[in-house]
């Protein structure tokens, strides 16, 4: 999924679950480790691919598109390489866990916020496709994965921010009938 909708879904889980909780999630925070899997993950790339167009000597990064086969076109080149394997990291739900209580540890109290990045993995293995970055989910235990639905398939789109309109207007409405029962 695009890292858009993936922080305007982990936004709105955070505020579904603000609507019953006593003390709410910074939702800010959550919309922000919507986002954070593929900003780990891709971010060296595209600095690399970056610095490669300002500075002509660095060979450039080859990066598949969504019609291209992934991953048995990788280039050799080592930042590729290591966005894969960030890739794998990021969006791994047994890494996830294991930072999540490694931080809970930390912190002594779970950081709830961090559900953000849950949401992305678990939305991010049915909207992906073997053709572009199947995910990983059980990396580094298992292979295996989901040939989903890409998300760049106009339909999904289409449905997709269809349903995160649908889903903040009724966040609207909630907060408008809230405010008008206020005194």
């Amino acid at each position: 999924m695009d890292i858009l909708a993936h922080s305007l879904w982990a936004g709105a889980a955070g505020k579904a679950v603000n609507i019953k909780k006593k003390k709410p999630l910074k939702v800010w925070v959550m919309a922000f480790f919507g986002f954070f899997p593929d900003l780990f993950a891709f971010a060296p790339a595209f600095a690399y691919m970056f610095a490669s167009y300002i500075f002509p000597g660095i060979p450039k990064m080859y990066h598949p598109g969504p019609n291209n086969i992934e991953p048995a076109t990788r280039d050799t080149l080592l930042i590729s390489n290591l966005t894969h394997n960030l890739y794998n990291l990021s969006h791994s739900l047994i890494i996830f866990f294991l930072i999540f209580g490694l931080v809970w540890l930390i912190f002594k109290r779970p950081i709830w916020e961090l559900g953000g990045w849950l949401v992305h993995i678990l939305m991010d293995i049915p909207s992906h496709s073997y053709d572009f970055y199947p995910t990983p989910f059980l990396w580094p235990v298992s292979n295996f994965m989901i040939n989903g639905t890409h998300w760049g398939t106009p339909w999904f789109i289409i449905v997709n921010y269809s349903l995160l309109i649908a889903v903040y207007f009724i966040f609207w409405i909630i907060k408008r009938k809230s405010l008008s029962h206020k005194p």
